[in-house]
C-alpha cells in the first residue's frame, strides 16, 4: 500500500494511492489509522509533499555498502556509522535542493531507502524490528562534501535546510531483498545498486539505533547509499528511484 501526504485546495491531507486517484484518509495514518472518508481525488489535482516530517530526528547510516565505503577511501565500519540530520532538512518531491554556495563549493547526491518508524521503539531486538516499521520511502542524503572532509564530523555537511529530500510516497510493504536504488542526474544514471548489498540490514539498523536513543513514530532511518556518489550543480534535476516505491525528483538551485 502506498501512502501519500499531499496538499489539495490549500489543505494538508493524507491518502492511499489507487492507480490515478487518492483515497482520502481521515488523518495522519501514523496516529489516526487507515479509516477513509469516502472521498477520492485525482492525483493530477494534488501537490505531493514529503510523505512524513519527522517529529524528532532523521537517523542516517554512513558507509553501509562495501562499494561505497571503498570509493570513500576506507573499509566499511564494523558497526553501523550513525549520524543525524535535523527535521528542518526535509523537503518533498519537486522541491528545490538549495546549494549553500557561500559555505561550500561541492554538493553531492546520495540515493537511499528510508525506513519510516511506526511506533515508539527502544532496545528493539532485530528479530522484532518489523513490528516497528510503518513503511519505506525514497531519500537523498544531500552532502556538502568539502565541509564533510574539512569538519571531520558530519553535522554541518549533512544538515543544511533542503538536504534531506524524501518521497514521493510511503510504501508499507517493500521487498528489501529485491529493491534496487537508482540515482540519475539530468537523466544520466549515476548510481545503481540493490538493497541486498547493504552491510547492516534494516532490522540490524533498527536494533542498533534503538539501543542508543528512543525512536518515535515518524522518525526516519536512512539506510546508506551504494557506490557512485558525486556532485550536482544549479539547474540540474536529481532523481532517486527505488523499485517498488517510486521516483523522488528534485531540482537544484544556488542560495
Amino acid at each position: 500500500m502506498k501512502i501519500a501526504r499531499f496538499s489539495y485546495q490549500d489543505t494538508l491531507r493524507y491518502g492511499i494511492v489507487d492507480d490515478a486517484e487518492l483515497v482520502v484518509l481521515g488523518g495522519d495514518p501514523l496516529f489516526a489509522g487507515f479509516d477513509t472518508t469516502g472521498e477520492r481525488i485525482p492525483l493530477s489535482e494534488v501537490t505531493l509533499l514529503a510523505p512524513v516530517i519527522p517529529r524528532s530526528k532523521v537517523v542516517c547510516i554512513g558507509k553501509n555498502y562495501h562499494d561505497h565505503a571503498a570509493e570513500m577511501g576506507g573499509e566499511a565500519p564494523a558497526e553501523p556509522l550513525m549520524f543525524l540530520k535535523p527535521n528542518t532538512s526535509v523537503i518533498g518531491p519537486d522541491d528545490a535542493i538549495v546549494r549553500p554556495t557561500a559555505l561550500s563549493s561541492r554538493t553531492d547526491y546520495e540515493g537511499e531507502v528510508a525506513v519510516v518508524i511506526g511506533r515508539v521503539a527502544k532496545n528493539v531486538p532485530a528479530e522484532r524490528a518489523d513490528e516497528y516499521i510503518f513503511g519505506y520511502t525514497v531519500a537523498n542524503d544531500v552532502t556538502a562534501r568539502d565541509l564533510q572532509k574539512r569538519d571531520g564530523q558530519w553535522t554541518r555537511a549533512k544538515g543544511f535546510d533542503t538536504f534531506c529530500p524524501v518521497g514521493p510516497v510511503i510504501e508499507t510493504e517493500l521487498d528489501t531483498d529485491a529493491a534496487t536504488i537508482t540515482t540519475r542526474v539530468n537523466g544520466e544514471v549515476r548510481q545503481n545498486g540493490p538493497m541486498s548489498d547493504m552491510i547492516h540490514s534494516v532490522p540490524e539498523l533498527i536494533a542498533y539505533a534503538s539501543s542508543v536513543f528512543t525512536l518515535l513514530p515518524g522518525d526516519l532511518i536512512l539506510t546508506g547509499t551504494p557506490a557512485g556518489v558525486g556532485p550536482f550543480e544549479a539547474g540540474d534535476t536529481v532523481e532517486v528511484e527505488v523499485s517498488g516505491i517510486g521516483v523522488l525528483r528534485n531540482t537544484v538551485r544556488d542560495a
